[in-house]
C-alpha cells in the first residue's frame, strides 16, 4: 500500500530537504510525487536545463527507501515561455486572454506549448527513465481543471481537422448538425468557429462536438508525453490525475490510456453525507478500469482552502475517508502536500507536515495512518479482487454534455441526480459499478440507466441484449430522446429502447424545479436555481403509487403511453404491465411505471424522478426484484461497506457506536474478529472466512 503526498523540495532550501526524508520515515511514508510544478526551477529559461538539485532530491530519496512518482511539470508554463510565445496563452469565449501568474494557462492546441513541453519531457525521461527512485510517472496535473475550454484561433483551427477528421466533408457536417436551421450552413470547416460569444444559444450538435474535440485535444497532451517517455526507454507504469467525475474530459476514453488511474478527491467536511460523495467518485474511479487498482493521489489532511468556509476534517475522519479509499479499490493514499508552503495561493491548505508543527493533531493521524497502512499485506487486485457489485450504473460522459445544453423540457443536472441515484444504493449497502451504455453488463443483476437522454443506436442494441439474456434494466425519465448527434429520431421518443420498455413518450411534462435543486448553467457552472417557491400544488412533484408505496416524484411527470400487444415494435412479445400510475397533478391516473418482461428479462420505466427518499424506495424494490444484496445488513445507512475480493471495508460514519457481525481477521491487527464495534470514523479492513464471504 503505497502512501505519501505531493512533494515540493523547490519551495524549500537543502537544509530542509534531509528533516523532510527523516519525518517521512517516521510516518511510513512509501512514495512521493515529485516535481508537479517545477517547470521554471528546472528550466530558467529555453536554452537552460538545471537538474544537480533535482538529481540530489532524488538520490536523498532513494537512499532513504522512498520512492517517487516523477511529474513531467508540463501543467504551468514559465513566465519566460508566455512572454516569448505569447500565442500559447489562452483565450475565453469573449476573446479575453488568460494571462500568466496562475496555473494552466496555455492553449493545449498552441504548436509552441506542444513543442516546449515535449522538449522537456524529452530531457527528464532521457535522464530519469532508469533512476532507481523512479517508481511511476506522473503526466503533467489534473488536466483541464481551472481552463475547461479555449476558444482561441490555435483551438479554431484545431478544432477545424478534428471535425474534418471525424465528418470527411462538409456535407456531413452540415446534415449532422442540422445547419439548415437558423441559415447556420457551412460552405468549407474554415468557416467554422468553437462556440465563442454569440446572442443566443449556440448550434446544440456543434456545442457538443466541442466539448468532444476539447476531452481529445487534451488527451492528445497526455498521450504525447507519454510516448516521449516511452521512446526513452522508461518502463514505470504512467499515469496523470483524474478529478472525479469532471465534466470536461471523458474519462472512459482517457483511462484506456493509462496504465492505472488516480484520483483527486475532496470531500467536504462542512457535510455530513459527503462521504457518499466521496464514495461516488471511488467507485467511479475503480470501475473506469477494471481489474487494475488505483491511486487516490490528492487528498486534505485536514483543511482545503479554496471553498467559502473550509471546515477542517474531525477526528478521525481522514483516515476513515482513507480506508474507503482502499476499500473501493484503491493501493496507494496519498495527499496534497507533504510540507505545508509558507507562501502561494495554497498556504492554508493543509498538509501531511502542518504549519502549526508536529505537535498537531493533523500530524498524529499522519503517522498513526502511515503505521497502520503499513500493516496492510497485498489486497485482492484484478478477477479475484472485483467489487462483487450486483447494481451498474450507466454513466456517459457524452450524455452528460448533450444534456448540459440549454432549451430542453426542464434543466437537469445529470451529475447530481447520478450521486443521488448512487446514494440512493449506497445507503441501502448495495455495491455499485460504473458501466459505459456499450459495455458489458452481463454480470449484474440490475442495470440502472439515469436520464440518458442522448443514446446510440448501439447502446440502445447492447442494453436490450442484456434485458433479453436474462437482467433487469431501470430506465428513468428523460431517456433515449436523442441520438449521438443530439437530433431526434424518425418515431417519436424512446425509439431505441421501445422493443424491451414496451412504451414511449407523448410528452415530457415538465414541473417547477423544486427549490433546493441545484441546475447546471449553460457554461457548466453550478448554482441554486429558485424555481419552485411559488408553485401552486402539484406543479413542483407528482406523486407515484406503486409497488414501493407513495413515492413523490419531481421535475418531470412524463405522459407515457403503454403499446398496444399487436405494435409492431414487440414482435409478438407481451406488452408492458402498468405497476404504478400518478396519483395527483394533471396526469392524475396515468401510468408512471411500468414493467415488461422482454427475453429472459425485464425492464422497467420510471416517468418521473423521485426525491431522495422515492430513489431509495424505488431502488431498493427493483434490487429486490432483481435478486441484488446489499454486502452487508447494516445497523443503520451511517455505516458503509465495500468488498474487495475476500477483503471486507467496514465503516462508521455517524456519531454513534455500532456493532456489526464481520467474521474473519482483521488486516491491520491481526486479531480474530467475529464483530466489529466501531465508533465514530472508525473502521476495518477484514479478510473474511470463506463462508462469510460466500
Amino acid at each position: 500500500m503505497h502512501y505519501g503526498g505531493d512533494y515540493n523540495p523547490e519551495q524549500w532550501p537543502e537544509t530542509v530537504w534531509h528533516e523532510d526524508v527523516r519525518l517521512m520515515r517516521e510516518a511510513n511514508v512509501t512514495m512521493v510525487s515529485l516535481g508537479i510544478f517545477a517547470w521554471a526551477r528546472i528550466q530558467p529559461d529555453e536554452n537552460t536545463f538545471d537538474f544537480a538539485w533535482l538529481d540530489t532530491v532524488l538520490d536523498l530519496l532513494h537512499e532513504n527507501g522512498i520512492q517517487v512518482d516523477l511529474a513531467t511539470t508540463t501543467a504551468s508554463p514559465p513566465a519566460w515561455a508566455v512572454t516569448a510565445y505569447p500565442d500559447m496563452l489562452p483565450r475565453d469565449e469573449n476573446g479575453a486572454i488568460y494571462w500568466q501568474g496562475s496555473r494552466q494557462h496555455y492553449a493545449p492546441s498552441s504548436p509552441d506549448y506542444r513543442r516546449l513541453a515535449a522538449r522537456l519531457v524529452r530531457e527528464l525521461a532521457g535522464r530519469y527513465a532508469n533512476h532507481p527512485a523512479v517508481a511511476l510517472w506522473h503526466v503533467n496535473n489534473e488536466y483541464g481543471c481551472h481552463l475547461h475550454y479555449d476558444y482561441s484561433d490555435n483551438a479554431a483551427r484545431h478544432f477545424r481537422l478534428w471535425l474534418e477528421r471525424k465528418y470527411g466533408t462538409i456535407d456531413a457536417l452540415n446534415t449532422a448538425w442540422g445547419t439548415m436551421f437558423w441559415s447556420q450552413v457551412y460552405g468549407s470547416f474554415d468557416e467554422i468557429v468553437p462556440p465563442r460569444k454569440a446572442p443566443y444559444s449556440h448550434n446544440p450538435a456543434g456545442a457538443l462536438d466541442f466539448k468532444r474535440y476539447t476531452s481529445d485535444t487534451l488527451l492528445e497532451l497526455y498521450t504525447m508525453e507519454r510516448d516521449i517517455i516511452r521512446e526513452a526507454g522508461a518502463t514505470q507504469p504512467i499515469t496523470t490525475n483524474f478529478m472525479g467525475a469532471f465534466p470536461p474530459l471523458d474519462y472512459w476514453k482517457w483511462a484506456a490510456e493509462l496504465d492505472f488511474v488516480s484520483d483527486d478527491n475532496y470531500a467536504d467536511p462542512n457535510d455530513p453525507e459527503s462521504f457518499r460523495g466521496a464514495a461516488f467518485t471511488r467507485d467511479l474511479m475503480r470501475s473506469l478500469k477494471p481489474g487494475t487498482p488505483w491511486v487516490l493521489m490528492e487528498q486534505a489532511t485536514n483543511a482545503v482552502n479554496w471553498r467559502p468556509s473550509n471546515a477542517p476534517k474531525a477526528p478521525g475522519q481522514m483516515a476513515a475517508l482513507s480506508a474507503q479509499a482502499i476499500g473501493r479499490g484503491a493501493d496507494g493514499i496519498f495527499f496534497f502536500q507533504w510540507r505545508q508552503s509558507r507562501r502561494g495561493s495554497e498556504k492554508f491548505h493543509s498538509s501531511m507536515v502542518p504549519q502549526a508543527g508536529l505537535e498537531t493533531r493533523t500530524w498524529r493521524e499522519v503517522v498513526q495512518l502511515g503505521g497502520e497502512l503499513a500493516q496492510l499485506p497485498t489486497l485482492p487486485a484484478g478477477a479475484a479482487g472485483g467489487s462483487g457489485a450486483s447494481v451498474a450504473i450507466v454513466f456517459d460522459w457524452e450524455n452528460w454534455w448533450a444534456l448540459s445544453n440549454p432549451d430542453h423540457p426542464v434543466v437537469l443536472d445529470y451529475l447530481l441526480l447520478v450521486q443521488r441515484w448512487y446514494a440512493a444504493l449506497h445507503r441501502q449497502n448495495l455495491g455499485v459499478d460504473f458501466v459505459q451504455p456499450t459495455g458489458d453488463l452481463s454480470g449484474y443483476s440490475l442495470v440502472l440507466l439515469p436520464h440518458a437522454y442522448l443514446l446510440t443506436d448501439a447502446a440502445a442494441e447492447n442494453l436490450s441484449g442484456y434485458v433479453r439474456a436474462g437482467g433487469h434494466l431501470l430506465a428513468t425519465a428523460f431517456s433515449d430522446v436523442v441520438d449521438e448527434s443530439d437530433a431526434f429520431r424518425d418515431g417519436g421518443f424512446l425509439v431505441g429502447l421501445r422493443s424491451v420498455l414496451g412504451v414511449t413518450v407523448d410528452d415530457f411534462g415538465a414541473l417547477v424545479p423544486p427549490p433546493a435543486a441545484v441546475v447546471a448553467s449553460s457554461a457548466g457552472e453550478a448554482g441554486a436555481t429558485g424555481g419552485g417557491g411559488g408553485a401552486a400544488p402539484g406543479e413542483n412533484h407528482a406523486t407515484v403509487e406503486g409497488p414501493f408505496g407513495a413515492v413523490r416524484g419531481q421535475y418531470l411527470a412524463e405522459e407515457i403511453r403503454v403499446l398496444a400487444a399487436d405494435a409492431p415494435a414487440l414482435g409478438g412479445e407481451a406488452p408492458a404491465e402498468v405497476l404504478g400510475r400518478f396519483s395527483d397533478g394533471r396526469l392524475a391516473g396515468f401510468p408512471a411505471l411500468t414493467s415488461k418482461v422482454a427475453g429472459a428479462g425485464r425492464a422497467h420505466y420510471l416517468a418521473t424522478i423521485p426525491d431522495d427518499a422515492g430513489m431509495v424506495s424505488v431502488l431498493g424494490w427493483a434490487a429486490g426484484l432483481a435478486g441484488a444484496r446489499p454486502v452487508i445488513d447494516a445497523p443503520n445507512d451511517w455505516v458503509e461497506a465495500a468488498r474487495r475480493g475476500d477483503v471486507l471495508t467496514v465503516i462508521n460514519h455517524g456519531t454513534e457506536t455500532v456493532r456489526v457481525p464481520v467474521r474473519g481477521t482483521d488486516l491491520v491487527t491481526g486479531a480474530s474478529v467475529t464483530d466489529l464495534e466501531l465508533g465514530r470514523f472508525d473502521w476495518a479492513i477484514v479478510r473474511t472466512d470463506e463462508e462469510a464471504a460466500r
